[in-house]
């Protein structure tokens, strides 16, 4: 049976003072996170919390995050993240669906909370920092509740391609699977400090390779948010020697005045992907990471993220590949039939292995969509496989905007957008950012006699949309795209976008 609490209580026994966190540069050992966790999980089963019970955490990174999902796990329950950046309507909306029976937030968030139906618990910073501030005069720590394989662990929440957020699946074989897979590939070893400075919630935080590094004995040096100097600060101070940056915040480190003044001779990895990294990226890289190699890789909140990474030796020679599939699961290629294609030969990405989702919760029917007959993944992503089984990207979910590393699903935004009275017809498509990597960018049609700015049109979505869901600038057109059938060629609208035929105003 299994426990995310086993390899903690097994580090606490053979490695007791070793640190397996740092935060706000204070290291918690393995005696003390394990004995945090146990506390934790005797104060939730207090609160009537008990196996397969979902319990939402609405916050950001800090040591009462990681000891709450142990304890959670320790009891048999359910954790749901949440991005603490959706609007509260988002967040009302993800807990009833999941059933979550209680809500977990810092205090800096307790105002997204006040539309829940379920109990509402909020954290100061002195819980976020220690949670046996909260659980301090719990009654002895509960018996371990083993799960098997096929059990929940986890469900989070994704914009996918659809108006609403659909719940992935994660089981306990999910989780052990994609941390053997990771451990492999990365070579992890108690010796690795592995920062985790993305949010918690999201699979490249806490999976990439995330909490696989407490499974071989070593460190995770977490930030509470991502900020570039403190990313770099970090590094040189706590000897990090690997971490996730998605394209975003790697963005962001290379763009500092002097990113060399930081020592970062430790750092032997970092991992990237989410979009075709360009040479002179990975050149900026190296100049700034001498000892470090660029990993582009792909993967999926469905997958737990990391499906294929680049082999050391292959960051030039195969420029544009987000590597080669690891160990324990499998890829291919496929056409709109479902029939495997030929090498070098474009088509939907298609996967399949134990770390791969079962499917979205209480969803039959997008689960039924999301899956080939005969079990393997569609991910809707487009790409081939070149002779040597490196996976290059080629264009992924179209209707897929990503901002920041956040996914913003078009069509969640025009259905807002279809909520303005003055609005006859919309379209949200991603337009190229510096930054961002993507901005949202709404196209509309208004109602004859209406008048529509931009001012206007994001003082609604304020409401019930987060803030990087938001569009940022606003196209009037007379008429949308389509094509016989009726359906919006979005495609043309980011060709014209990205030709400068139209000019997007930030003023309407």
């Amino acid at each position: 049976m299994q426990n995310l609490t086993k390899f903690l209580e097994f580090h606490s026994k053979v490695r007791p003072n070793s640190a397996a966190l740092v935060y706000e540069n204070h290291a918690i050992s393995y005696r003390e996170l394990y004995k945090r966790a146990l506390s934790m999980a005797g104060w939730l089963q207090e609160q009537s919390i008990d196996a397969d019970t979902v319990v939402a955490l609405l916050m950001k990174n800090s040591p009462a995050f990681l000891e709450i999902v142990f304890a959670l796990s320790h009891i048999g329950a359910v954790v749901l993240p949440l991005n603490y950046r959706l609007a509260a309507a988002e967040i009302a909306y993800i807990t009833d669906h999941a059933g979550a029976v209680m809500l977990m937030c810092d205090d800096e968030f307790i105002d997204k909370s006040s539309d829940l139906e379920a109990p509402v618990v909020c954290l100061d910073a002195a819980m976020q920092r220690d949670s046996m501030v909260l659980s301090a005069g719990t009654n002895d720590a509960p018996s371990m509740h083993g799960r098997a394989g096929s059990d929940l662990f986890r469900l989070m929440y994704t914009s996918g391609t659809t108006d609403r957020p659909k719940g992935v699946v994660h089981s306990y074989a999910n989780l052990y699977w994609k941390n053997i897979d990771h451990v492999i590939a990365l070579q992890l070893r108690a010796e690795d400090r592995i920062g985790v400075v993305g949010p918690l919630y999201h699979v490249g935080a806490f999976d990439l390779p995330g909490i696989s590094t407490l499974w071989v004995g070593g460190t995770i040096v977490l930030l509470r948010e991502f900020d570039a100097v403190e990313v770099m600060r970090m590094i040189a101070a706590q000897r990090v020697s690997g971490i996730w940056l998605p394209p975003a915040m790697s963005n962001a480190i290379l763009s500092l005045e002097d990113p060399g003044q930081y020592d970062a001779s430790s750092l032997k990895w970092c991992i990237g992907g989410g979009e075709r990294t360009p040479e002179s990226r990975i050149r900026s890289f190296v100049e700034t990471f001498p000892n470090a190699r660029y990993i582009d890789a792909y993967g999926m909140t469905e997958t737990l993220s990391g499906d294929t990474m680049m082999q050391a030796g292959y960051e030039l020679e195969k420029i544009g590949s987000t590597g080669r599939v690891l160990s324990f699961g499998e890829l291919e290629i496929r056409d709109d039939t479902g029939v495997r294609v030929a090498t070098g030969k474009e088509g939907e990405i298609c996967m399949r292995g134990d770390k791969i989702t079962s499917g979205y919760w209480r969803d039959p029917e997008r689960t039924k969509q999301a899956f080939w007959p005969d079990g393997w993944l569609r991910s809707g992503d487009a790409g081939y496989l070149d002779e040597d089984g490196f996976l290059f990207l080629t264009d992924r979910r179209t209707d897929l905007i990503i901002s920041g590393g956040e996914n913003i699903a078009s069509s969640e935004v025009e259905r807002v957008l279809y909520e303005i009275p003055a609005v006859l017809e919309a379209a949200v498509v991603g337009k190229p950012d510096q930054r961002w990597g993507e901005a949202p960018v709404a196209f509309v049609v208004t109602k004859p006699g209406q008048v529509l700015d931009l001012a206007d049109l994001q003082a609604h979505c304020r409401d019930a949309l987060a803030p990087f869901k938001i569009p940022k600038e606003l196209v009037k057109i007379d008429a949308l795209p389509r094509n016989p059938s009726g359906k919006v060629l979005k495609r043309l609208l980011r060709d014209q976008l990205a030709a400068s035929i139209v000019e997007p105003s930030k003023n309407g």
